[in-house]
């Protein structure tokens, strides 16, 4: 594997002031907790913890030395925002939403986003029978998202809402489900689900196993952040630092050798969900996603604001502390 050199990406300016990292631990480097979802949607992720697996890890060669990565793997956002709230992972690939909602219930003393990791592969997903043509045969009707308040829920409420629905947490004129990506599946094959709203790679195994059609495509998402535990940032700043250039320099290795890439992902996604991923999944599925490690600025105070219109946000909003500034534009796509 060969690394993409490119330019140490100024996400951790805030932190200059911070304390000093504290000394490792007696007979050994520091543990660095890492959590990430079996989506294709975390690539970054996938790819690294595969090569960890093979002694090989993306990370653990960029830090000198000085810490050995431990995976943790979750099935949405909100499940890894708890974990990052109570300590027990310090850095996460995860959704927008999740993020900021966990920021604020710290009362932006916790969470802070420090890279971009992907931009789009987020879709709703409608039968292929022809029963939803259009937004108004949606009356009635079950959509599954992957877990109540992740990303992929927030837009799905925010979006039928603009369209003219009552949408409750329990019911309303459309019923969501939040339903686990691997359960919607099943449930879209026996037809007790109508329509998903999901991600990479379950859009398209939704289409080739399930007979789906595509309905809207959300390529503009802001799918997946790179965020890490304040107290992480304070305590282990060169540290932090290091961690988010190998991840530049992975998302930009990503763009250089996508062959290799996908295959290590299609290795990792099999040995966490333990079914076989076809390679032409991954490579329709891959079409749709833009890597990069830009933090999307503007793309988040949207998605905020969105988040606020249908009452997953209340109260002012205040993201000051949540990403690093300047808001960085060097982009691996």
């Amino acid at each position: 594997m060969r690394g993409a050199p490119v330019p140490f990406l100024a996400v951790l300016l805030a932190l200059a002031s911070a304390s000093c990292s504290r000394p490792k631990e007696e007979g050994g480097p520091r543990t660095l907790r890492v959590g990430h979802f079996p989506n294709l949607t975390h690539a970054q992720a996938l790819v690294a913890h595969r090569l960890s697996r093979a002694g090989e890890g993306w990370f653990e060669a960029r830090l000198g030395g000085e810490a050995r990565i431990e995976w943790y793997v979750y099935p949405a956002g909100p499940s890894a925002m708890e974990a990052i709230l109570n300590g027990s992972i310090d850095l996460a690939y995860v959704g927008p939403n999740p993020a900021v909602n966990a920021h604020l219930r710290s009362g932006g003393a916790e969470v802070r986003a420090v890279a971009g990791a992907a931009e789009g592969g987020s879709a709703l997903v409608v039968q292929g029978d022809g029963r939803i043509k259009t937004a108004a045969d949606l009356r009635g009707r079950r959509v599954a998202t992957p877990q109540f308040g992740n990303t992929q829920d927030v837009a799905c409420r925010a979006w039928l809402v603009d369209r003219g629905f009552r949408v409750t947490a329990t019911g309303g004129d459309v019923l969501v489900v939040p339903t686990e990506n691997p359960d919607q599946l099943g449930l879209f094959r026996r037809g007790e689900i109508d329509a998903a709203w999901t991600v990479e790679p379950w859009v398209s195994r939704l289409e080739l196993e399930a007979n789906g059609r595509i309905f809207l495509e959300d390529r503009d998402a802001v799918t997946t952040l790179l965020v890490a535990s304040a107290r992480f940032l304070e305590r282990e700043p060169r540290l932090a630092q290091a961690f988010v250039r190998a991840h530049a320099e992975l998302t930009a290795w990503m763009s250089d050798d996508p062959e290799e890439a996908r295959r290590l992902v299609r290795e990792e996604l099999a040995a966490e969900t333990t079914r076989e991923v076809p390679a032409a999944l991954v490579e329709r599925s891959w079409d749709r996603l833009r890597f990069t490690c830009r933090l999307p600025g503007p793309a988040i105070e949207r998605f905020v604001r969105t988040a606020e219109s249908i009452g997953f946000l209340k109260g002012p909003v205040d993201l000051s502390r949540f990403v690093s500034s300047p808001w960085p534009e060097t982009r691996a796509d």
